[in-house]
């Protein structure tokens, strides 16, 4: 545990649960994985970092396409992604904010305030 991570802390009756936002990230890129019309994740700065769904053993590269928010009572996830041309923008991005919003508090047992969802580009197939 030398890391320098981040943990989201669960308190609970016989001790803690800490879980690391690399966890909740990679669950955030799982989701929206399966989301009909996102091509991939980005960096917050634009650059393409993988193609979700052609290289899923690099999912957690992807999670540099995440930002977490763990200040207050609970979760604030940026994602930054790409689009399939063809789909609506404004429906791929609903879609997506209730994907990893829905698997984010299943798997964490954490409440998600938000999901911002930042498209920066879409992908021609």
């Amino acid at each position: 545990m030398g890391e320098s991570r981040e943990y989201m802390t669960l308190p609970e009756e016989n001790g803690s649960i800490n879980i690391s936002e690399e966890v909740i990230a990679s669950i955030a890129v799982g989701a929206v994985r399966e989301v009909e019309g996102v091509s991939g994740m980005m960096t917050a700065m634009g650059n393409s970092v993988t193609d979700l769904m052609n290289n899923r053993k690099n999912a957690q590269k992807s999670a540099k396409g995440v930002k977490i928010d763990a200040t207050g009572a609970a979760l604030t996830l940026d994602l930054y992604l790409t689009v399939e041309y063809g789909h609506p923008i404004p429906e791929v991005a609903e879609n997506a904010q209730k994907a990893v919003m829905s698997s984010v508090e299943a798997m964490t047992g954490c409440a998600v305030e938000k999901v911002n969802i930042h498209v920066g580009g879409v992908t021609l197939n």
